[in-house]
């Protein structure tokens, strides 16, 4: 538990799924949003997308829309990337969106967006500057490997940026209306210069997140793990859920993306199906945790194809299975999952959602629900599913196993990536 309180976190245990926003200069080279650490790029090189931003094709309302179609229940947006550039109209410096020939704040324009949706809104905010004068040059650094930069560091003072850093978090705390998560990024104490807890000041800006707005989630990157609401894993699925020291399950979210790059990357060709996208919610929720998926939008401010058909097929899938998304978690351990197969429980109606990542043939067991299902049901359309008991007589020559329920499915997937199939329990739980 956090010793400065968490937030409120019912309702983003009820979302379950939310939409990360990459947006920045970054988006104008498109290959990728570490592209001044990855090609070495000076601030002076970096400068001519700031001259030239110009989205001109940007409809927050249309990203809303399309957020609420996919069934995301919350937002997460790019304040400040690693590059310090700010996407809202920041009095504490002059490299932000309002400078540029955009001239407008795009962040105020995306949260008015979003709430007029019914989306909850979070800002991300990057622990890490690389234009910031006071900002130490590391082992992340764009100049990381010139040496009279490495030398200016001896005038660089990070308690400097630190206060910086605070002096932004409370412009986005009090000039932006009810923020619901910020999402600071991120801590890397490990490296040989590298940097956390004491170069942020991570307990006073901890601290001031707190008292500016009590009920606001904070991630868990500020090198100060009793400070965090939630884990946020990257990339990867744990697969048992996130832990603690006493077995109990925590608060976590996954952050993914589409492809292999978080901004826009116009040439990359890793794109997940939407078969693939829709099990990896399914496997966020199974193991008890959230998925935040991310979009990149391009340079000119609209969402391109690719994403855009990937948000599609969510909204596809949710428009008649999000029920056994929304509020629910993993199932009781004494519920063993198929093979191919993956298992959320709503605790609030006592249903057991079984999601069929293949389809079977005819019959599919069930392990440990004997005599604890009250009825059974295709989530696509409603359909009754029979279901008997393993004690009971069953036409098939497979033996199924003890204390089992089968249930005899259709000999046809219904139209749709993933069937689900949802199980109505007995309330002497």
């Amino acid at each position: 538990m956090s010793k400065y309180g968490h937030g409120n976190s019912a309702w983003w245990q009820e979302a379950r799924f939310g939409m990360f926003i990459h947006w920045g200069l970054y988006a104008m080279p498109a290959r990728h949003e570490w592209i001044r650490n990855y090609e070495k790029i000076t601030v002076e090189d970096y400068q001519k997308y700031f001259d030239h931003f110009d989205p001109d094709r940007y409809d927050p309302a249309e990203w809303a829309r399309t957020a609420r179609e996919a069934g995301m229940k919350y937002v997460v947006f790019t304040a400040k990337h690693h590059d310090g550039f700010c996407m809202w109209d920041s009095k504490h410096t002059d490299y932000k969106v309002t400078h540029t020939p955009c001239g407008k704040d795009l962040l105020r324009q995306l949260l008015d967006a979003f709430r007029a949706e019914g989306i909850r809104t979070g800002v991300y905010y990057s622990l890490i500057d690389w234009h910031h004068p006071e900002f130490l040059v590391d082992d992340l650094h764009p100049l990381r490997d010139v040496e009279e930069e490495n030398e200016k560091n001896k005038q660089r003072n990070m308690r400097k940026y630190a206060e910086y850093m605070r002096n932004q978090v409370t412009e986005l705390l009090t000039e932006y209306g009810q923020i619901d998560i910020i999402w600071f990024d991120f801590s890397y104490p490990h490296l040989k210069r590298g940097k956390g807890r004491e170069d942020w000041e991570s307990e006073k800006l901890v601290r001031l997140v707190r008292e500016l707005q009590p009920e606001i989630l904070i991630d868990d990157r500020l090198d100060l793990p009793e400070a965090g609401d939630f884990c946020s894993p990257e990339q990867h699925v744990p697969s048992g859920g996130i832990r603690d020291e006493q077995g109990q399950l925590v608060l976590w979210e996954g952050c993914q993306t589409f492809s292999g790059s978080w901004g826009y990357h116009r040439d990359e060709s890793s794109w997940k199906s939407n078969k693939m996208l829709i099990e990896m919610l399914i496997q966020h929720v199974s193991r008890g945790g959230n998925l935040l998926m991310n979009v990149g939008p391009t340079a000119r401010g609209y969402l391109d194809h690719r994403a855009v058909s990937a948000l599609q097929g969510y909204a596809r899938w949710m428009k008649y299975h999000s029920r056994s998304i929304y509020g629910c978690t993993l199932a009781s351990e004494e519920f063993t999952e198929p093979e191919n197969c993956r298992y959320t429980y709503n605790p609030e109606t006592n249903r057991l959602y079984l999601h069929l990542l293949v389809w079977p043939f005819k019959f599919i067991h069930l392990p440990n629900l004997g005599g604890k299902v009250e009825y059974v049901q295709l989530l696509t359309d409603g359909s009754e599913i029979f279901f008997r008991d393993s004690s009971t007589s069953v036409h098939m020559n497979e033996q199924a196993p003890e204390n089992a329920v089968s249930l005899d499915l259709p000999p046809v997937q219904p139209n749709t990536e993933i069937p689900v199939i949802e199980i109505f329990l007995k309330n002497n739980r």
